[in-house]
């Protein structure tokens, strides 16, 4: 078996910091807050190279955009949808300041879905998510408080570890709050609408532009006080979308996984060092598997690991 790897897209951004580098042993741009590494990203503004995988030719040129057009059951299997481009988008964030209150759109014309989840890589102590609203909030109290600093305190609070996952459907107020690792899976979309931006201006003073109007269309106003995701075994979350599975496996366990042609296997480390045929990954590593597989071994290195992986929806 010989997975598919692709080279990430740093992505600068205001909130963010060094910790992807500093987790994961990853090389940054010099002198850059990266908020954002797009792992897994097809889109006409970016779109991951591959570096190796089977099929791929020394000094060629193939993105995860020309599989998704040339290989697409062969790689991505028979579920794969009849669209344009691949639809899940996974990256990394490193928040090493408040991302701002937002909401993503629900569907309708012309618009990005965004379902998203987040997997919790490394949380500081009290450093906490915020995620629909309060018990008794009312869409009345937040008119009110839209636009004003009393925003947050109307919001329903938790406090993350690592391994733990949050599930933000479309329609969920959200913001991920200081000193928080993530690794997010979502649906194909760069849509945000900001509701509250904690007093935040760049460096020429400016507040970034807020989305009231368009983000009130969509919050779901009685999303009350929604909890961290409980795992059902390895199954992490199921949407329509995709799905989240996590594994823990222990020196001494040797597994083979197989595949039944109908979906890919997207496999990231979230800790510790694994043996798959004849490649060893480390945490932070990710790599693809082809639906066409048809099994393959994987083997702890050390003290084990806990792999994270994605697949098609339920």
């Amino acid at each position: 078996m010989t997975p598919y790897i692709f080279k990430p897209i740093c992505v600068e951004r205001p909130w963010g910091g060094r910790r992807i580098g500093e987790l994961l042993g990853r090389e940054l741009p010099e002198g850059k807050l990266i908020g954002e590494s797009w792992e897994l990203v097809d889109r006409e503004e970016a779109c991951n190279d591959v570096l190796s995988g089977p099929g791929v030719k020394p000094g060629t040129r193939q993105t995860l955009h020309t599989l998704w057009m040339e290989k697409r059951v062969d790689v991505f299997g028979t579920k794969a949808p009849d669209l344009a481009r691949f639809p899940i988008l996974i990256k990394l964030l490193d928040a090493a300041n408040n991302l701002s209150v937002q909401v993503h759109p629900k569907a309708g014309p012309g618009l990005e879905p965004k379902t998203e989840m987040w997997y919790f890589l490394e949380t500081e102590p009290h450093a906490k998510i915020y995620a629909g609203f309060k018990k008794g909030v009312t869409k009345k109290d937040y008119e009110a408080a839209v636009g004003s600093d009393k925003m947050p305190e109307l919001l329903h609070t938790l406090e993350p570890k690592p391994s733990d996952a949050m599930f933000l459907p479309s329609g969920r107020i959200h913001a991920l709050g200081a000193g928080i690792v993530v690794l997010e899976v979502q649906q194909n979309s760069d849509t945000t609408y900001r509701i509250f931006d904690w007093g935040f201006r760049d460096a020429q003073g400016r507040p970034r532009q807020l989305h009231i109007e368009e983000s009130a269309k969509h919050i779901t106003f009685n999303d009350v006080e929604p909890q961290l995701v409980q795992p059902h075994g390895e199954r992490v979350v199921a949407c329509p979308f995709f799905s989240v599975n996590r594994s823990f496996i222990y020196p001494g366990e040797y597994r083979v996984w197989t595949s039944d042609h109908t979906s890919f296997q997207y496999h990231f480390v979230a800790q510790g060092e694994l043996r798959v045929e004849e490649n060893t990954f480390k945490r932070g590593d990710s790599w693809l598997v082809p639906a066409s597989a048809e099994r393959y071994h994987l083997e702890p290195v050390g003290e084990g690991a806990e792999l994270v992986t994605v697949q098609w929806g339920n």
